[in-house]
């Protein structure tokens, strides 16, 4: 039974511009199953209930209840269920369990303000639980909650804290089992039987990054309530560069990917203190999954909406990050791939040295003297870390969005446009029901129509960069311990192939 468990009505809160009845149909209408007002030192009397539900287009196994937000001395604000009467502003709490031995305590919104509460105090003797996700709380704050919830595993609920109908219903509450009165919502609480109502998805991440999905609310006719990711860095220098990333994506969105079509996600914040970096989570499906998913027509229209984005960030022409950063960093990723064939004493480190040497020449002599021909690229630009989503159930509203900015440099465009293709190539090698639909010449031919000032010799350039691309597979192969697969061979002798057609 999902409820909304904390709000304040226009009628007794003076800092609210909801009224009750609004809240409660609002409520009603995202799917919940009850709401409990909370208002200021205030406890709703059955008869006003009763008339406001006589009011109400809701059903009669619709829930509505009130507890009452107190302010105490010890701890701040503190939600009370099943006191019966309307308890004082500085009441303390050993009074309000003393008179209400039965009722349910929750201290509400206790990480407000960059609090960081102590053991103590989450487990103070005198309260039931604790309340994690609130509006009142910044990401950070949610996540240290979310964090201490997971560690030290207090009862714990989420509450709206509604001032105005704009965000009723966001941070509900799900019980294990029905409650109608109360009374019987105070003993859920006090037993443990209550938890937040939101989904906590791991995603890929990287050895230096893990990557959680949080989806807080209930969904209605596809309406997702609240849905962010945090990555969480191993140490201080990757929080620090994820940190210069979010910057390069809020460049990117102000120039053209904010929304519509072709999307970047919003950085959404950070905490160096956890070192977690926040952004928006993205509704839809990865690139990968909808090629194998759909219909030949749609998988075509997916993947030329993928070559539509990458030229619209191309033709941007964007330079965020100085060109130097790129070629610093390439020298220390090649040497980083290939040294996994020296520490294996792998029997192809010959063929991967000449390959990366190949690349490093190239790429010195066609861009180091010349950075203007560099633009802010994606740096991973591949089916796992491209979404298709809609906004709603009309597929005008269907959108393309690129995720995990890591990589992003100002670099050749045909740095991102190789690293599709050798990853097309890589990812489906084994689906021949996606190579049924579509080819990797769709994408190529799109982009090529699509982006603006393209070198003549572009196409040569991708193959250098579908050859460097086979480096990074090759590593990713032998970290996985794959490194004597039939998969490795064909991957490094493709990428001499690719590099066999630069020199004809």
């Amino acid at each position: 039974m999902i409820l909304e468990m904390h709000c304040h009505t226009a009628e007794h809160s003076s800092c609210s511009h909801a009224s009750a009845a609004d809240i409660a149909q609002r409520n009603f209408d995202l799917g919940l199953r009850g709401t409990v007002f909370t208002d200021h030192h205030y406890l709703w009397p059955p008869e006003e209930i009763g008339e406001l539900r006589r009011k109400l287009q809701v059903p009669d196994y619709y829930s509505i209840l009130s507890g009452q937000e107190v302010t105490t001395p010890e701890l701040g604000d503190v939600l009370v269920y099943g006191a019966d009467i309307s308890i004082e502003k500085g009441t303390r709490l050993a009074s309000i369990r003393d008179r209400f031995p039965d009722a349910a305590i929750v201290w509400a919104h206790p990480y407000r303000n960059n609090n960081i509460p102590n053991r103590d105090h989450l487990f103070h003797s005198f309260i039931d639980g604790n309340e994690i996700f609130s509006s009142n709380h910044t990401l950070a704050e949610s996540n240290r909650a979310l964090r201490d919830w997971h560690q030290l595993k207090f009862t714990a609920i989420a509450g709206t804290d509604t001032h105005a109908l704009s965000y009723t219903g966001l941070y509900p509450t799900i019980f294990d089992h029905p409650v109608a009165t109360v009374k019987e919502l105070a003993l859920e609480i006090r037993a443990g039987r209550c938890r937040p109502f939101f989904k906590e998805i791991p995603r890929a991440g990287s050895s230096a990054t893990q990557v959680t999905e949080i989806t807080v609310g209930t969904g209605r006719h596809g309406d997702v309530r609240e849905r962010y990711v945090i990555k969480k860095h191993r140490d201080l220098s990757a929080w620090r560069h994820a940190a210069t990333r979010s910057l390069v994506m809020e460049e990117i969105r102000r120039h053209g990917f904010e929304g519509g079509r072709f999307r970047v996600p919003k950085p959404l914040g950070d905490d160096q203190e956890s070192l977690t970096i926040f952004e928006e989570g993205i509704r839809g499906k990865t690139l990968f999954d909808a090629l194998v998913e759909s219909d030949p027509r749609e998988a075509r229209n997916h993947l030329e909406m993928a070559a539509e984005w990458l030229a619209r960030l191309h033709n941007r022409r964007l330079q965020i990050v100085p060109p130097e950063a790129f070629f610093l960093d390439e020298k220390r990723r090649l040497k980083l791939y290939l040294s996994a064939f020296y520490r294996n004493d792998h029997r192809l480190t010959r063929k991967a040295q000449e390959i990366m040497d190949m690349v490093v020449e190239f790429e010195t002599i066609y861009y180091g003297r010349d950075p203007e021909r560099l633009v802010q690229g994606h740096g991973d630009f591949h089916p796992k870390n491209i979404f298709i989503g809609q906004d709603s159930d009309d597929p005008a509203s269907r959108f393309l969005a690129a995720i995990d900015f890591g990589s992003s440099y100002t670099m050749p465009p045909a740095f991102d446009v190789g690293t599709f293709l050798a990853q097309f190539r890589n990812q489906f090698y084994e689906r021949h029901e996606v190579h049924n639909k579509v080819s990797e010449e769709i994408f190529i031919r799109k982009y090529l129509n699509e982006a603006h000032g393209l070198d003549n010799d572009f196409l040569r350039q991708v193959e250098v960069f579908r050859a460097r691309t086979s480096l990074s597979i090759s590593y990713y192969l032998i970290k996985l311990k794959l490194g004597e697969s039939d998969n490795l061979w064909r991957v490094l002798v493709e990428a001499e192939h690719h590099l066999a057609r630069i020199l004809s």
